[in-house]
C-alpha cells in the first residue's frame, strides 16, 4: 500500500507542477486559468493522500468551484486588446529575474529547515467536522456573515462597472 501512496503522491506532484508551468507560462489567459484548475485538482489530491477527504473536498468546491469560476467571468467580461502589452515576448533577463526570485527564498527556507530542525513534533488536537461546522455558525456566526455580503457587494459592483462601461462603448445605455 506505501508504495501505491508514492505513485499518487508522484502523479500528484507531477500534475501540480505541470498546470502551474502551464499557467505561468500560457499568453491566454484562459489556458492559464485550466493551468491554475489543474495545479488545484493536484492540490486536492494531496489532501486525499494526507487523509483528510474534508479539506479536499472544500478545495474541489471553493477553489475550483467558485474562485476559478469567479476568475474565469472576469476574464470573460474585460476585453483584452489584441495588441496589449502583454502580447510581446519577454526578453529573457526577465525569466532568469523571475526564476532567481522563484529559487532564493526556497533556498533559505530549505537551509533553514536542513541546520534548523525543529525542537518536538507537537501532535496536533483532532476537529471533527461537527465541532468545525458548530464553531463557523456558532461564535463566528457575524464575521462568516459578513465576509460573504463583502464578496457579494464586490461582484455586484464588478458586473455593474462592466455593464456600464460597455453601455458608453455602445453608444448609450440599451
Amino acid at each position: 500500500m506505501e508504495v501505491l501512496a508514492k505513485i499518487a503522491f508522484g502523479v500528484y506532484t507531477l500534475v501540480i507542477l505541470g498546470g502551474a508551468v502551464l499557467a505561468v507560462s500560457s499568453s491566454s489567459l484562459v489556458r492559464a486559468l485550466i493551468g491554475l484548475i489543474t495545479t488545484l485538482v493536484g492540490v486536492a489530491g494531496m489532501y486525499l493522500l494526507l487523509a483528510t477527504p474534508f479539506m479536499a473536498f472544500m478545495q474541489l468546491l471553493i477553489y475550483i468551484g467558485a474562485v476559478s469560476v469567479l476568475i474565469f467571468f472576469a476574464v470573460m467580461l474585460t476585453r483584452a486588446e489584441q495588441g496589449g502589452d502583454e502580447s510581446d515576448k519577454a526578453p529573457m533577463k526577465r525569466y532568469l529575474y523571475g526564476l532567481a526570485a522563484t529559487m532564493a527564498p526556497a533556498a533559505l527556507l530549505g537551509w533553514l529547515v536542513l541546520t534548523r530542525p525543529a525542537a518536538s513534533v507537537a501532535v496536533p488536537v483532532e476537529v471533527t467536522i461537527k465541532q468545525l461546522g458548530d464553531g463557523l455558525l456558532g461564535s463566528y456566526f457575524l464575521p462568516f456573515e459578513l465576509i460573504s455580503v463583502i464578496l457579494m457587494v464586490a461582484m455586484s459592483g464588478a458586473v455593474l462597472l462592466v455593464w456600464e462601461k460597455r453601455g458608453h462603448k455602445n453608444g448609450g445605455d440599451k
